[in-house]
């Protein structure tokens, strides 16, 4: 799966030693667009982890989803494998927020135009 959103905070680095070895482990906070804002928190591992970018850019983070059980709760975690940075497209303006010309929507015709009908 991907998601696209801004990159509000990184978390801390975390490691530790597990059997495998040692690991590291890094969190981020993703701000979406939508009304109202919601904000997903992504976890790199390893060799995933971004360490040469700030808060702030566009990202697209490509990740899974697992969940697992503990002490009989589940836990659900997002778990990304790729992240880029969105091209910034400052200045350009999508034609879909751009306001209209009224007469497109409401052409004006004159009313001998319409119908013979008087009503």
């Amino acid at each position: 799966m991907e998601i696209t959103g801004k990159l509000i905070q990184i978390l801390p680095l975390q490691t530790g030693m597990s059997r495998n070895g040692e690991w590291k482990k890094q969190e981020i906070i993703l701000e979406l667009d939508g009304t109202p804002a919601r904000k997903l928190c992504v976890g790199l591992w390893n060799d995933k982890i971004i360490s040469d970018i700030a808060e702030g850019p566009m990202l697209k983070v490509f990740f899974e989803i697992e969940s697992r059980e503990y002490n009989d709760k589940w836990y659900t975690n997002l778990r990304g494998w790729k992240v880029e940075e969105v091209a910034s497209t400052a200045g350009n303006t999508n034609p879909v927020d751009e306001p209209k010309d009224e007469k497109e929507d409401f052409p004006f015709v004159a009313p001998q135009e319409l119908d013979d009908l008087p009503f």
